[in-house]
C-alpha cells in the first residue's frame, strides 16, 4: 500500500464535477482562446492602418516634386571623379618595434632554465 493516497478523504463537488466532465473546464476555456484572437485581430488592423496611412503620406510629397531639386546621379561621372583624385598626397613611415622583438618579425628564443632552478 502507498504511503499516500491519491484519492482525498472528502473530494469538493466542483473537482467531482470536473473529474466527471472534463469538458465543461477545457470547451470555456478554448472558447476565449479563440474568441480573443479574433477580437485582436480588429487592434491589429487598426495598428497596420495607420502605418499604411503614413507610407502614403510620404509618397505624396514626394508626388509634389520635393525630390525634383536632387542632382541625378551617375555612375559614369562618379568613376571618373573618383579616379582623376591622386593617391600621392601620403607618405610612408615606419614605426618603431616593441621592444625584444627581431627586425623581421621572429619571436626570440625562450630562456634557457638553470639546471639549478627549481620549477
Amino acid at each position: 500500500m502507498p504511503a499516500f493516497q491519491s484519492n482525498p478523504v472528502s473530494p469538493s463537488k466542483l473537482a467531482r464535477t470536473i473529474k466527471k466532465y472534463p469538458l465543461l473546464f477545457g470547451a470555456p476555456l478554448c472558447l476565449i482562446i479563440v474568441g480573443a484572437s479574433f477580437g485582436m485581430q480588429a487592434f491589429t488592423q487598426t495598428r497596420y492602418d495607420l502605418q499604411d496611412r503614413k507610407t502614403k503620406q510620404i509618397s505624396d510629397e514626394q508626388a509634389l516634386g520635393l525630390g525634383k531639386a536632387k542632382k541625378k546621379l551617375d555612375i559614369r561621372e562618379e568613376y571618373f571623379r573618383l579616379s582623376a583624385v591622386s593617391n600621392d598626397d601620403w607618405e610612408q613611415k615606419r614605426i618603431a618595434r616593441p621592444p625584444g622583438l627581431p627586425e623581421w618579425g621572429v619571436p626570440p628564443t625562450e630562456p634557457t632554465v638553470p639546471k639549478n632552478a627549481k620549477p
